[in-house]
């Protein structure tokens, strides 16, 4: 461990590093070449301080392994090894890089990235001759033989390019040489830990560094390392379990950022090279949307003419009939929705998105979608390339029916650019300033003129051709407000604006006198000011009798203006429903209010409001589902605890805690549920009346998990101050008593499961620890893992196991998987990741890179994942996008027999999109929807993101879904992925009525 710290230490002396910025043979064709390289060593030192984090972490299993050998070396020594040669077997080694080849290994020097990108097989047929031939000079083979696999990961994962030979092979051990297996092998795994994970030597590193011949060189060589890194290993081998009657047992060794992770295979798996892991038969279909965002966004609810409210969150647009209690879902895009606009038509709609970034790191590029809002098809796709950042505001045309489309992108200079959408094609593009830009729109009956507002501005510009010209508006001897918050028109043609000082300014057009080679120009000047609101106006909404609304935001009123703009009407929204942030017209004397705290309210003057919609209003990352009802529970960092129906997409209750909630678990009896909190409080609440139960504290940091026992005799509570803590439960989960505690985790803890006879526990914690526990014998650490590998644990919560390891990802860092759990019936498994995809695996998943069913609706991290209690529901929790997903599982899915099938046989029949951008028949079967729920199959063929986002757009955007294995692409957006061979997926569904579900372009 020391050797290692120096040769870190050594490879970043101060020293090493002034002399390689002012070594003379390197040659800096200019200062910022310098800055460049200095860059780079930061990384490489960055690098270096996680390499130390994963010492440590290594020094922490030693200790352990020594604490086991000592357990066993008395007993070793007296009972003499009686059992023959080991059989050998195969021994697999996988590293999770897509272009691995298979074969055997040459004795090469070539660096460990180049050695990570293989994949070796060595075989017990292979004799021990062709075994030292793979192995690098001097070495002997038995020595060798216990422990080259761990060498190969730990070479593999090493943070510098070495030259190296070894492979992973199988581990044999012979009688002779089983009574000092333990001894060696904790020595030898030090020895590979510190010399692998370190530099090679500091007089190594600084000559690489000398060598370096360029910025480019050293930033790709950091590259590289970095990439090393993360590389995830899987190996399988034989080992002694060092017991007493030296009983052998086999285990998975899988290594991420270095650190090795040990599952032992299960006695009933007879060989597991015979395992299969394939796509399970059930496939997940989109069918409700929990919550709204109105926190940080404007003018995004409108009421469609199907009746429809339309309105977003995380990266779906939700089509919701509040009077059937349907949902409808657009789900064309790839990243978060941030603004809205409806056609003139009210059929069309235009929704943009922020940028995003897949998994591998390449981004997903802003973009507008064009849709029709009765087949939910894709009409264009506008702007790839053209946007910065995101979509800040947008707006159609209204005096030439809808044509065109000006979009205002969230880049420093905030682009304002006009399009002809229906033939895709950019007219006019200009800067317009670097403050805040709110809100623009095209202007009613002068088809020329377009309006934008923002931080103290209002800008009037002429569109004449491909060209934009900017008048900005004069205020005069009126107070400039700090901000221009809305817009809108009134019959006359003249312009109303709402600002920030609760002000309604109307702008009339003014004729100025012609200059000398000029014709007379309109401007536009203040003709009069009302004072409106305490507080700014958020909002305007001219109706269609031509009378307005208004919604402020500090006073929370909505005002019914007359013809003459004297107001009419008041009414205050409650203060429980935050500020107003959106108002439209509804049925009737209706209107809808977006507000701040994410609710859609439905409201007349005469009656007040009704709630339609809701959810929470920060990051969501507690999730429970009732044990034998049709709820579910969630609770976030607003300190909101929810309950919802599932079957009827309602909220049941609510209740505001003192503290944020982190994770929730119901008694078995459902009776009360039990949160967690980020200060180790928690509380017991019952299920019924939301009542406070109990509360109780366990230290002073996050709580990660709760997790009762399967008859609710016991509760574990798992922290990030590394401890588990136990409690005995009694009154039918109403009365806590201390049980106590379990001490040996290096890192907080993140997941947890019980056996079915409350005898034991399985944790998982942040530094990928898996680790068994004796709860009857005083919650005490099970020193001999593999004793714990038949156990048929009552929940599947954890990550990390033998059952479930294949749902990494290559490359993985450990933190990309947030949640999994086992459906109740023991089918399926399902994944919640860091890269907004919840996932569908078959269960058991005991192979390395193995395939799921991808499905995207989220656009944040996925934070939890949870089965209704009967599995006919998944339930998957958005983390910054706050969202609550619910997806019906289905086996399979039937066309109805009046369905044209598109694809026959293995090959896609592409369906060209319309120039025109005709809307398609209704008996076709959504030839623009290339979403399909965003469910693909693990892996695709690469492709540059633009060209498949433009060919997916020119080829009616069909969906489809993926069967390729171990792609480097993210197939989480397959409307940017080539056309598959594959049979195309099933017609997405639109609304949840069962009669509907097959018939409909999108869920």
């Amino acid at each position: 461990m020391e050797e290692g710290l120096s040769c870190l230490a050594a490879a970043c002396d101060p020293s090493a590093l002034a002399a390689f910025c002012t070594d003379d043979s390197i040659s800096a064709a200019s200062t910022s070449d310098v800055q460049d390289r200095l860059s780079a060593l930061e990384l490489r030192v960055q690098q270096q301080e996680d390499e130390i984090t994963v010492l440590k972490a290594a020094l922490a299993d030693v200790l352990r392994r020594l604490a086991i050998s000592e357990d066993h070396v008395a007993s070793v020594r007296k009972s003499a090894p009686s059992k023959g040669q080991p059989s050998l077997r195969e021994a697999i080694s996988m590293s999770c890089i897509t272009n691995g080849s298979t074969g055997n290994r040459k004795t090469s020097h070539s660096s460990s990235v180049s050695v990570a990108r293989k994949e070796t097989l060595s075989s017990a047929a292979k004799s021990g001759t062709e075994k030292k031939k793979e192995k690098p000079p001097g070495q002997k083979e038995k020595k060798e033989d216990s422990h080259s696999n761990e060498q190969s990961a730990q070479t593999q994962a090493s943070p510098s390019p070495q030259p190296s030979s070894q492979t992973l092979q199988t581990h044999r051990q012979t009688p002779e040489s089983k009574s000092s297996a333990p001894a060696k092998s904790i020595k030898k795994s030090l020895t590979v830990e510190k010399g692998h994970s370190a530099w090679e030597s500091s007089d190594d590193s600084r000559n690489k560094l000398m060598r370096v011949a360029s910025t480019s060189k050293l930033i790709s060589k950091v590259a590289k390392n970095a990439d090393k890194h993360k590389d995830v290993i899987v190996s399988q081998a034989k080992m002694s379990t060092r017991e007493k009657n030296s009983q052998e047992g086999e285990y998975i060794k899988m290594f991420m950022r270095g650190r090795p992770i040990t599952m032992f295979i299960p006695s009933d798996v007879e060989n597991y090279d015979d395992i299969r892991t394939e796509l399970p038969p059930e496939k997940l279909k989109l069918e409700w949307v929990y919550g709204y965002r109105g926190r940080d966004c404007r003018a995004n609810v409108y009421l469609l003419p199907t009746g429809e409210i339309v309105y977003f969150i995380a990266s779906v647009v939700v089509l919701f009939n509040y009077e059937e209690r349907t949902q409808r879902h657009y789900l064309g895009h790839t990243d978060c929705v941030k603004c809205l606009a409806v056609h003139p038509d009210k059929i069309r709609i235009a929704t943009g998105q922020l940028a995003g970034v897949d998994k591998d790191g390449r981004p997903l590029q802003p973009h507008v979608r064009v849709w029709d809002s009765v087949s939910l098809a894709t009409l264009q796709v506008i702007g790839l390339g053209t946007f910065e950042r995101g979509v800040g505001c947008l707006d159609f045309s209204k005096a030439d029916s809808g044509t065109h489309l000006c979009v205002i992108d969230d880049s420093n200079e905030h682009m304002l650019t006009v399009w002809d959408w229906l033939r895709k094609s950019k007219i006019a593009e200009i800067k317009t300033t670097n403050e805040v830009v709110l809100a623009v729109e095209f202007h009613p009956t002068d088809a020329n003129t377009i309006i934008t507002c923002g931080k103290s501005h209002i800008f009037f510009w002429t569109w004449s051709g491909n060209s934009l010209s900017r008048k900005q508006g004069i205020f005069g001897k009126y107070e400039k407000p700090k901000f221009v918050q809305c817009l809108a028109f009134l019959g006359n043609g003249d312009v109303l604006t709402g600002d920030s000082g609760g002000i309604i300014l109307i702008w009339g057009k003014t004729t100025v006198e012609a200059t000398p080679g000029k014709g007379a120009k309109g401007v536009y000047q203040i003709s009069k000011q009302i004072k409106a609101h305490d507080g700014s106006v958020f909002t305007l909404c001219q109706m269609r009798n031509g009378m307005l609304l208004t919604g402020g935001g500090k006073d929370r009123k909505i005002i019914l203006w007359d013809h003459d703009l004297n107001p009419e009407r008041e009414i205050e929204v409650p203060d429980q429903y935050g500020a107003i942030r959106a108002v439209a017209e509804g049925k009737a004397d209706q209107f809808l209010v977006g507000t701040s705290r994410n609710f859609v309210l439905r409201g007349t003057f005469n009656d007040g409001f009704v709630v339609e919609v809701q959810g929470h209003t920060d990051e969501l990352w507690g999730l429970a589902s009732h044990p034998f009802k049709d709820l579910f529970l969630t609770c976030a960092q607003d300190r909101q605890v929810c309950m919802w129906n599932s079957v009827d997409h309602t909220l049941e209750w609510t209740r505001l805690l003192d503290e944020p909630g982190h994770c929730a678990d119901f008694h078995p009896s459902g009776a009360v549920v039990a949160i967690g909190t980020h200060s180790g409080r928690w509380f017991v609440l019952d299920a019924e009346t939301r009542d406070l139960v109990s509360i109780h504290t366990d230290g002073n940091e996050q709580l990660s998990v709760m997790r009762y026992s399967v008859d609710g005799t016991l509760l574990a509570v798992g922290s990030h101050d590394n401890f588990i803590y136990l409690y005995v439960v009694t009154e039918n989960g109403r009365k806590y008593s201390r049980y106590g505690k379990c001490t040996g985790h290096s890192s907080y803890i993140t997941h947890l499961d019980w056996s079915p006879d409350n005898k034991y526990i399985m944790s998982n914690s942040g530094d990928y620890e898996i680790l068994y526990w004796d709860i009857p014998s005083g919650c005490k650490l099970i020193r001999n893992r593999s004793d714990c590998k038949d156990i048929d644990w009552t929940t599947y919560t954890c990550v990390l196991g033998f059952q479930v390891f294949g749902v990494w990802p290559e490359g993985s860092d450990g933190t990309d998987i947030n949640a999994l759990v086992r459906s109740h019936n023991r089918k399926v498994i399902a994944v919640a990741d860091d890269f907004c995809k919840v996932h569908l695996f078959q269960y058991p998943c005991s192979k390395p890179k193995a395939p799921s069913h991808k499905y995207s609706a989220h656009s944040s991290h996925v934070t939890n994942v949870s089965f209704t209690h009967s599995d006919g529901h998944l339930i998957s929790t958005g983390g910054k996008d706050m969202s609550i997903i619910q997806w019906k599982l289905v086996e399979k899915v039937t066309l109805p027999p009046n369905d044209i099938v598109l694809d026959i046989g293995a090959t896609k029949v592409p369906i060209p999109a319309s120039e025109n951008a005709v809307q398609p028949p209704a008996h076709l079967p959504q030839p623009f929807n290339e979403m399909n729920q965003n469910e693909s199959v693990t892996g695709s063929s690469p492709a540059s993101l633009e060209s498949n986002l433009e060919q997916c757009a020119e080829q009616s955007e069909e969906h489809s879904e993926e069967h390729s294995e171990g792609s480097s692409l993210d197939p989480a957006e397959p409307s940017y992925e080539e056309p598959s061979n594959e049979l195309s997926e099933e017609h997405s569904e639109s609304t949840v009525t069962e009669e509907q579900q097959d018939n409909s372009p999108l869920s």
